[in-house]
């Protein structure tokens, strides 16, 4: 059996779509025996919505860059949580004080405060009808378990500079993982790569072999370990790790059917 895993945002959703070849060839790859899923930064119930939408079937979801895993029925099969003491800690510092917004997973819905003119979270979530629960900042540190922390910028490159902050400064409580805009905030040993080789514990694959495809710095875990596969429109710092590069998700999974 081999399971595909992949990226969601520039990989699988590209071009504010999901094409109908990718569509297509994720049926053919699981009418052969194989399982498919989406690795992603995405909450589980920002995800699903469009995967239904564009006809797309999968066998599991690795959410929260590895932060939660749901099976194809949307049961949690394994959360990791970030301590409510740190997140009360982040929100002070001065380059996440700048985001748009401030979105905290939890399983089933996202709590959301700080948001300002730009952000994307309640736009997205009206248009696909996930639920987004409105806080005010006093009320962080009373969150159930929180196994991802979102934050949003109009530049890539102040994302990435306050990335490169939190993960000098709390390193040893979470990491940080910027993806273009965005800026995902999990417990320090969760990552993609890490959230397959869970998937694959508590589903009983651990004979299958991964085909995991990707476009981004977070990307990078699952890219490098399983010797994965990158798409055309990444940028060539993605292309140098990746075993090869592909049109689209489709093509990868019809090449390696």
């Amino acid at each position: 059996m081999k399971i595909a895993a992949s990226d969601y945002d520039g990989t699988l959703f590209r071009n504010d779509e999901i094409a109908a070849e990718d569509a297509r060839g994720v049926h053919a790859w699981r009418a052969a025996g194989h399982k498919f899923g989406v690795v992603t930064g995405r909450d589980y119930g920002m995800l699903v919505p469009q995967l239904h939408h564009y006809g797309v079937e999968f066998d599991y979801a690795v959410c929260n860059n590895g932060g939660i895993i749901h099976d194809a029925a949307g049961h949690v099969l394994h959360q990791e949580k970030i301590a409510a003491r740190v997140l009360h800690a982040i929100v002070a510092e001065p380059g996440v004080r700048r985001s748009l917004h401030f979105a905290f997973s939890a399983p089933g819905r996202t709590f959301l405060c700080h948001d300002r003119e730009g952000s994307w979270i309640m736009r997205e979530a009206e248009q696909w009808d996930f639920p987004v629960v409105k806080i005010t900042e006093e009320e962080i540190v009373k969150l159930p378990d929180i196994h991802q922390f979102s934050l949003g910028y109009d530049d890539p490159r102040e994302a990435a500079e306050v990335a490169s902050i939190l993960n000098a400064k709390y390193g040893a409580d979470v990491h940080a993982y910027p993806n273009r805009g965005s800026v995902d905030i999990t417990p320090p040993d969760v990552s993609k790569r890490n959230g397959i080789e869970k998937l694959k514990q508590v589903m009983g694959w651990q004979g299958a072999v991964i085909y995991a495809i990707g476009d981004e710095v977070n990307d990078l875990p699952m890219i490098e370990a399983y010797r994965g596969f990158t798409v055309d429109t990444a940028r060539d710092v993605i292309k140098a790790k990746a075993r090869a590069s592909y049109a689209s998700v489709g093509a990868m999974l019809e090449a390696n059917l």
